[in-house]
């Protein structure tokens, strides 16, 4: 634990300087949570001074939400919520109605919005709906329960709906995956032409009503669902096999469980572990057209983050791979040259010979990957801000809306928490996507990026 004297208690020095680290870019010295610990064990032992000093302290921040950087609102958002959950939520909201005034986008009805939606996963949404008053309602988190289109009667129009019965009840009965992939035949192409006897495609109705009608016998709970996910993992595999069906399971999911944000990052988290979907997927799900409603919501952006992780971990771990072996072949050549048996050691250098290679091969291809995640992350960010800025062009309508200050500062956020993987990639980034013809507003994110670089 960090001594700090009686005088920081008293005076706001020391929550200044925890917060003057927790919110320094691009990262702060420690773990978050370190200094929501911190704070939480100050407000204990001095709980005669440190909440008042804190109350002043959120206060204060939440007034400079308008201006704050994009990264700072998560990390306030995230402090904010965990001290309050250690603490029974307790917290005069009234204080706050002044951004229920304010349209919707605007930073500090989206800052209260994802704070109650952060204490309802560290509670549950019947508390939220308690300890808030009512005329917050607007900024409420949803209800997390489970959207499932084929568990209606009155939906029994809908393409799919009787196999989707069928369905359930074989999957109720313990049914093999040889004969969910029978009941799943049966399921219609929609993007198929009546004279394609072939049948061979991607089916997004058969994903849906699969993807759909699992999701919610398994909706009980987490693991409910991570067992779902394991014991039909070879049917996953092959409904995925191509990049249309990886994005339109993504879409059934979130179809399913838009009310239940943490459900949506768990399951996805999953389904990038066990390699159902992978991380490009996921990227072109984040910036598609359905998911634009929640675009500037922080479980998306977590989301994201959490994939780009994943990636570089994944490339690091066969990088780590390959020199250990390379450091094993090493000592082996080192033994040799002391040992007289030349002829039993060369042949001991095969395998290692060959385990060098093929790992040599996994780091290409996992180096690969990692720079097309990128790619098509910058390349949809350029998409969508440029779209809005012709919009707006055209539109006569200014520029800098709460839309684009979040999106050009989620940009900026992944060029700086991604620095060093990034590096890597530049030329390819200079070349194919940040090249001179693009617009100014843009460019000038990547070309602030370089300038940290030399």
């Amino acid at each position: 634990m960090v001594a700090l004297s009686p005088f920081l208690y008293r005076t706001g020095s020391g929550v200044s300087v925890i917060f003057g680290e927790l919110f320094q870019l691009p990262s702060p010295p420690q773990i978050d949570v370190m200094y929501t610990t911190l704070l939480i064990e100050l407000c204990k032992l001095q709980p005669g001074s440190l909440p008042q000093v804190l109350a002043q302290a959120s206060e204060m921040l939440y007034t400079r939400l308008d201006t704050m950087n994009t990264t700072c609102i998560d990390r306030f958002i995230n402090w904010f919520s965990h001290h309050l959950s250690n603490f029974q939520f307790r917290w005069n909201w009234e204080d706050w109605a002044d951004c229920l005034s304010q349209d919707l986008d605007k930073p500090k009805p989206q800052f209260v919005r994802e704070v109650l939606e952060k204490c309802m996963r560290l509670s549950y949404h019947q508390r939220i709906l308690d300890i808030v008053p009512a005329t917050f309602s607007a900024l409420y988190p949803a209800n997390p329960s489970n959207v499932i289109k084929y568990g209606d009667e009155s939906n029994s129009a809908l393409p799919g709906y009787s196999v989707a019965v069928i369905l359930t009840n074989a999957i109720k009965n313990k049914a093999s995956d040889k004969e969910i992939f029978n009941i799943l035949k049966d399921i219609p192409n929609p993007n198929q032409d009546d004279d394609d006897d072939e049948g061979i495609g991607f089916n997004p109705l058969k994903i849906e009503v699969f993807v759909q009608t699992l999701l919610n016998l398994a909706s009980k709970s987490f693991s409910h669902s991570f067992s779902a996910l394991a014991k039909f993992h070879d049917i996953f595999k092959a409904l995925s096999e191509s990049d249309e069906g990886k994005l339109h399971i993504l879409r059934v999911v979130y179809d399913v469980w838009k009310n239940h944000p943490q459900m949506i990052a768990v399951l996805l988290d999953k389904m990038i572990r066990t390699q159902i979907v992978d991380c490009a997927a996921v990227a072109n799900w984040i910036f598609s057209p359905e998911l634009s409603p929640d675009f500037t919501r922080f479980y998306i952006w977590e989301i994201l983050h959490s994939t780009i992780r994943k990636m570089n971990k994944h490339v690091q771990k066969i990088q780590k791979e390959l020199e250990d072996t390379k450091q094993r072949l090493a000592k082996q050549h080192k033994h040799r040259d002391s040992d007289d048996n030349d002829e039993d050691s060369g042949r001991k250098d095969g395998p290692l010979e060959e385990q060098i290679e093929r790992l040599q091969e996994k780091v290409e291809s996992a180096q690969s990957e990692q720079k097309n995640l990128f790619l098509v992350i910058f390349q949809r960010f350029i998409m969508i801000l440029t779209e809005h800025l012709v919009r707006c062009e055209t539109g006569g309508i200014d520029v800098n809306t709460a839309w684009y200050k979040n999106c050009r500062e989620r940009l900026q956020q992944i060029f700086l928490q991604h620095h060093q993987t990034i590096q890597q990639y530049m030329v390819t980034l200079e070349n194919l996507l940040f090249t001179a013809e693009l617009d100014h507003h843009i460019l000038t994110v990547f070309q602030q990026f370089c300038a940290l670089q030399s």
